[in-house]
């Protein structure tokens, strides 16, 4: 926290006003100065957060919710055209009983919705930019063609985190990945940074409209690094669907078989698992071979001399 009590009243609204288009609620707060001149509820129209934000101590999640949040998971993954009142009629045949609105809760909770055509999907949403689908009809055969990068949910024994990867699209590599708590943009740059780092640039880096992949934050780090963004439609997961993919193998062949008691040990073993993916794990689609093994093979001439 920037401690800035000696300010003049002026300098800290200057400072306030810059920090409101910066970072998430999480961050924003951290902002606030309990001891400067600005008075506590100016200090959080600055920023961007209700003052009762202040003051709230965030609480741990009910066993049944969680429960909950594992079953809709699973169903999600199998089905992902049902919405919250299919959701709640499979879970009501299953023996839960559970309500419509509190299964679109749940669903907000994990950052799934139900996939389907949706009226207006042309509409941008505010201060961020969607842009064009650049893969269909696009012939992708190389290493470093296109990149493709998701997030998705993770579940623990009490709790969840999140899981962001970097996969090439031709070899089915998986680049680079993050396990985090938030869905933060700056997760999401990190793991891209650090595919770039290992594996240099691609022709094309495409991701669906998720607001840490429009964020600003996010879209200058791929272009600083003269990639083409590429964004799925909205509710279309077949246009990144070599990621979704990848999303049931790490779930049926790791996520489901533990129960993960911290973040630590869930960041360990999905790694761990990743690794042995890439190294190990032979695809029918890309000829029987590994990940690692494809990619080597797909690698353009000119990097292959160098």
């Amino acid at each position: 926290i920037i401690a800035c009590q000696d300010w003049p009243v002026d300098a800290g609204k200057r400072f306030f006003r810059k920090c409101a288009h910066q970072g998430g609620v999480a961050e924003r707060k951290t902002l606030i100065d309990r001891n400067h001149p600005l008075s506590l509820k100016k200090q959080a129209q600055l920023v961007g957060i209700s003052r009762s934000t202040l003051y709230y101590q965030a609480r741990p999640l009910l066993a049944a919710d969680l429960d909950l949040m594992r079953r809709i998971d699973e169903l999600h993954l199998e089905h992902p055209f049902m919405g919250a009142r299919m959701l709640r009629d499979q879970l009501d045949r299953a023996g839960i009983k559970v309500g419509r609105r509190h299964v679109c809760t749940v669903m907000k909770r994990m950052g799934i919705e139900a996939l389907y055509r949706k009226p207006g999907t042309s509409k941008k949403r505010p201060g961020h930019t969607i842009y064009p689908y650049l893969l269909r009809g696009m012939t992708i055969n190389r290493t470093n063609q296109v990149w493709a990068l998701d997030t998705t949910y993770i579940r623990m024994a009490k709790g969840f985190v999140y899981l962001t990867a970097v996969v090439d699209w031709a070899s089915r590599k998986v680049l680079a990945a993050k396990v985090a708590i938030t869905l933060e943009a700056s997760h999401a740059v990190d793991v891209l940074k650090e595919a770039f780092n290992r594996h240099g640039a691609p022709e094309i880096v495409n991701t669906d409209q998720g607001s840490q992949f429009t964020a600003e934050e996010f879209v200058q780090a791929v272009k600083s690094r003269g990639c083409k963004l590429s964004m799925d439609g909205r509710g279309s997961w077949r246009d990144n669907v070599f990621v979704e993919r990848l999303w049931k193998s790490v779930k049926y062949e790791e996520v489901y078989l533990h129960a993960y008691d911290s973040v630590n040990e869930a960041r360990r073993s999905i790694m761990r698992y990743l690794d042995w993916y890439n190294r190990f794990r032979p695809h029918s689609r890309i000829k029987k071979k590994t990940p690692d093994e494809a990619y080597a093979v797909m690698l353009p001439t000119v990097e292959l001399a160098a």
